[in-house]
Order: structure tokens, then C-alpha cells, then sequence
């Protein structure tokens, strides 16, 4: 190996083992000088690709680029021209007079039925089948003296069971007539005593009157048009 044998010379033979030892060399160096570009080479392009999507600026989202923020948004003015109109508004709203009182009924007119107040008054309890008695009152409530028929026949108490069932009528059986006008000084009351006789009854006293059970009821009371608020009354 180190003595090559051959019909040259010993230099040829050496000359040409450097020349394949020069080429081998050359192509390993450049084997490796290839492996390292190649290395060097990708670890660059993922430095650069990091290091362009840091400095790339964030993208604005697309709603935002199509919805305005509400800090964007301006609340329109008004125009001088609409103020001073609300302002002539408001003035001329405050400037309007209050509407006037109704007229104070003349004196010795007739009593209306604002005028008046009437009232039931009763024992509060009785007895089943007995005869309590009932007072209609009627007070001028107005300022001035005034003019009332109070016929009897324009009177009337009815009494009404817990379901709001007519039970009795004062004018069903016995009905009274007969002219009574009177003239009603302010505040002046007049009471009309009613006995009752216990007994049940019908417009025009048809049916059959009985004794109503025992139970909670109420007395109501009229004067023509002008009827009064509910008097309670308990049968025992």
C-alpha cells in the first residue's frame, strides 16, 4: 500500500493518491458547508416569520369597522328655532288661566241632587220577625237655602241581603204619597222615621212575605234620584 508496485514511477502513483484524496476531501467539506447553509437557512426563516407576526399591527374586527362606538355617536341639537318654540310653549302653558269655579247656586233655587246628602240611620241588629225602625235623613249640604219636594212618595228604603238580593221595599206594600216642598236652610236636616214590619215583599206586595233568616244585610235609602251610601243592619 504505502510501496505501490507498477511499471511507472513511484511519484505517479503517489501523485494520483493525492489527487483522490484532494477530491475526497473537497466533496466531504462541501457535503458538510451544504448541511450547515441548509441549517442556518431554516432557523432563519422561522426567526424572521416569528419576528414578522410581533410586528405586524392588530387587525380591527369587522364589526367594529362597521358599528361606530356610542362615543362616536353625537345626540343631535335642537335648532334654536324648535327651543324657542318649546320655551313660547311653556310660557303660554303657565300664563293659561285655571278654568273658573262653577257658579254658587242662587238662593232659593231648587236643591239638586249635588246639594243634598242623604242618609240611612238603623238600630244596627234585630231580632228576626221584629219591627225595627228606619230613619231617612236628608240635609241641605250646600251653602245656600234651597227648595226640595220630599213627597213620601218620592221616598223609599229598601234593605238588601248579603249577595246584594232585594229583600223588602218600604213603598212595595204601603206606598205614601203627597206633595211636601220645602225650603232648606243651609245645613238644615230633615229625618223621615220608617218602621219595618219584619216581613219580606215585592214591588207591588205579590208574593208571599216571610220572615228573612237571620244573617248580615243592608239598608239603603233614595230621594226620587239622590240615593245614600249603605247602612249595614244584622237579623239575629
Amino acid at each position: 500500500m504505502l510501496h505501490p508496485v507498477g511499471p511507472l514511477r513511484a511519484r505517479v502513483y503517489w501523485r494520483r493518491r493525492l489527487v483522490v484524496l484532494a477530491v475526497l476531501l473537497a466533496v466531504l467539506g462541501a457535503g458538510a458547508w451544504g448541511t450547515v447553509l441548509l441549517f442556518r437557512g431554516g432557523t432563519d426563516s422561522a426567526d424572521g416569520a416569528v419576528a414578522e407576526r410581533a410586528g405586524a399591527a392588530p387587525r380591527t374586527p369587522a364589526l367594529a369597522q362597521v358599528v361606530p362606538s356610542l362615543s362616536a355617536v353625537r345626540t343631535p341639537v335642537p335648532p334654536p328655532a324648535a327651543q324657542e318654540m318649546a320655551a313660547a310653549a311653556e310660557s303660554a302653558a303657565a300664563q293659561t288661566p285655571a278654568p273658573a269655579a262653577p257658579p254658587e247656586p242662587a238662593p232659593g233655587g231648587p236643591c239638586t241632587d249635588d246639594m243634598l246628602a242623604i242618609e240611612v240611620r238603623t238600630p244596627g241588629s234585630a231580632v228576626v220577625g221584629s219591627k225595627p225602625v228606619f230613619e231617612l235623613v236628608v240635609t241641605n249640604a250646600s251653602a245656600v237655602p234651597c227648595v226640595r219636594d220630599l213627597d213620601k212618595g218620592l221616598q223609599e228604603l229598601i234593605l238588601l241581603d248579603g249577595g246584594g238580593a232585594r229583600v223588602w221595599g218600604s213603598n212595595d206594600c204601603f206606598p205614601e204619597s203627597g206633595a211636601d216642598v220645602r225650603t232648606l236652610a243651609p245645613g238644615e236636616v230633615v229625618v223621615f222615621p220608617v218602621t219595618w214590619g219584619g216581613l219580606s215583599s215585592t214591588p207591588g206586595c205579590a208574593a208571599e212575605r216571610t220572615p228573612p233568616p237571620r244573617g248580615d244585610y243592608a239598608v239603603r235609602g233614595r230621594l226620587d234620584t239622590k240615593s245614600s251610601p249603605d247602612a249595614p243592619l244584622t237579623l239575629t
